[in-house]
């Protein structure tokens, strides 16, 4: 079995890729879920071929080469949105689901400093958590009567110790960690793979990072390598560099100085990002009183 790109997808700590039968079908269909517009464009482009583009979208790969498309429009930050979306599956066979949707800070902050704190916290608590648990409840019941199926959430490298400033972020992807390796050990036994990644940086419009390097691959370098870790690992970092810096964070390292570090580096950017909005709005400013 091989994987094709079909998704670019920003906001997201990976880009999901889509399956194409080489030799036999491993898994029956490939489900998986991103953010929001665009979804009669995002069905063409799938059902035609790889392309990069935003949207919320499932899709389900069906036999070799033939792919059908099918659309959910939902806002992830509300919690009434799971009736709608069992509907829509009725009747599917779901083999894998990629549990990929999430939200960041918009810049390093302060928990008291966050602006719309309230909102802020609803809305990263329901696409980070409470997404994967009840995508989870929708879809493990069928793969548990067949005896098979793959689930991969992903969290972030942020999820293995706490991150200051971004800490409720990283308090949400420690969740999905602690949550997909417990479901591991619950339905192992019967066939399930339940599997934890936790990527370092990778360059996707989330992360800002725009020049790939060793440690800082592209979404499809990244993803070639994480499919390899499925049904050998429940937890992984999915990348051979990643998976160095996971274990020198983890183990060699005090977690208190991973901490300490992660603080500083978060400060230095948080002022950064500040400085630059401020000199923004003062060459804005300056610009309305010209006029």
């Amino acid at each position: 079995v091989t994987w094709k790109p079909a998704a670019q997808v920003p906001g997201c700590d990976l880009r999901v890729k889509h399956l194409t039968q080489q030799k036999e079908v491993l898994l029956d269909s490939f489900l998986f879920k991103v953010s929001r517009p665009r979804l009669v464009q995002v069905s063409h482009h799938v059902e035609n071929g790889p392309a990069g583009f935003p949207g919320l979208f499932i899709v389900l790969l069906l036999e070799q080469f033939k792919v059908e498309t099918r659309t959910i429009a939902v806002d992830f930050g509300k919690t009434d949105i799971y009736r709608k979306i069992e509907a829509g599956l009725t009747g599917l066979e779901i083999g894998v689901l990629v549990n990929n949707v999430g939200v960041s800070y918009p810049y390093p902050e302060y928990y008291l400093h966050i602006p719309d704190l309230e909102h802020f916290i609803t809305n990263t608590i329901n696409v980070n958590m409470t997404s994967v648990c009840q995508m989870t409840r929708l879809v493990l019941p069928r793969m548990v009567d067949r005896s098979k199926g793959v689930i991969l959430n992903i969290s972030s490298a942020s999820g293995m110790y706490p991150v200051p400033l971004l800490t409720v972020y990283s308090a949400t992807k420690a969740f999905v960690d602690f949550f997909s390796r417990g479901l591991q050990e619950e339905y192992r036994r019967q066939g399930i793979i339940i599997q934890s990644v936790l990527p370092f940086f990778v360059v996707t419009k989330m992360t800002r990072i725009r020049k790939p390097t060793l440690d800082k691959p592209t979404p499809e370098r990244y993803v070639a390598a994480e499919l390899n870790t499925v049904g050998l690992q429940s937890q992984t970092n999915g990348y051979f560099p990643h998976a160095i810096m996971g274990w020198v964070t983890t183990r060699l390292v005090p977690s208190s100085i991973v901490i300490f570090l992660g603080a500083r580096m978060n400060r230095l950017q948080r002022t950064g990002y500040l400085q630059r909005r401020k000199l923004r709005e003062q060459k804005n400013g300056a610009s309305l009183k010209n006029e």
